[in-house]
Formats: structure tokens, C-alpha cells, sequence
């Protein structure tokens, strides 16, 4: 069962909205996650996801500054308003041995 992150983030039908996903509290010390990150919706193909990135950059997710390499980033567009999506982030690490982390988030779509 994959991790689900808190974040609760809600966009409306017309909005491009920038997703930020911090992985501070998986990584292990000195870790950094590595690669392009799979970013799919779970249920419908109703969203547009695109720019899947890490970071390169510090930023500040959720009030904490992160350094690069510890946030996976992408955009959504488009979704039916009153409907609820899962999308599943998955991405790599350069740890030894590197991991693989699996996580879920919500995304409410309301209407414009």
C-alpha cells in the first residue's frame, strides 16, 4: 500500500496548478531522489500531467525549505468539477541500496 501524502490540493476545471511533493520524511540522511518521476492519475484519464520534475533547486513546500533533490514537482490541467482524483507519484533515490517510493495524493477539481 503506497504512503499518502497530507496534502490535500484542490484546482479548478480551467486552472493549470503547479504540485509541489515533498519526500523529506522518506528519504534517509543524505539521500536525494534521482531521475523523472512517474506521475500518473489512478482512476480516469480526465487530467493533463505534465513537467514531471525533481527539484533543483531549494524551495519551500508545506513551510519547510527543501533542498534540491528532495521534492518531485509537475502541473495538472483539466478535470470534471465535483470529482476527487487519486494520482500516484513514484521515484527513485540514490541511496545504497537506492529505493523506490510510491505515494498517493488527492486532487479535488471544483468548478471555475
Amino acid at each position: 500500500m503506497p504512503n499518502t501524502a497530507p496534502q490535500r490540493h484542490t484546482k479548478t476545471v480551467s486552472e493549470l496548478r503547479a504540485v509541489a511533493l515533498s519526500m523529506t520524511g522518506l528519504l534517509e540522511d543524505g539521500e536525494l531522489l534521482t531521475g523523472t518521476p512517474t506521475v500518473v492519475e489512478v482512476d480516469t484519464s480526465d487530467l493533463t500531467l505534465s513537467s514531471k520534475a525533481v527539484n533543483t533547486d531549494t524551495m519551500l513546500v508545506n513551510a519547510e525549505t527543501c533542498v534540491a533533490g528532495q521534492v518531485v514537482t509537475f502541473l495538472v490541467a483539466g478535470g470534471v468539477a465535483g470529482t476527487t482524483y487519486r494520482i500516484k507519484v513514484t521515484v527513485g533515490t540514490n541511496g545504497s541500496p537506492a529505493q523506490t517510493f510510491v505515494v498517493s495524493l488527492s486532487l479535488r477539481v471544483v468548478s471555475d
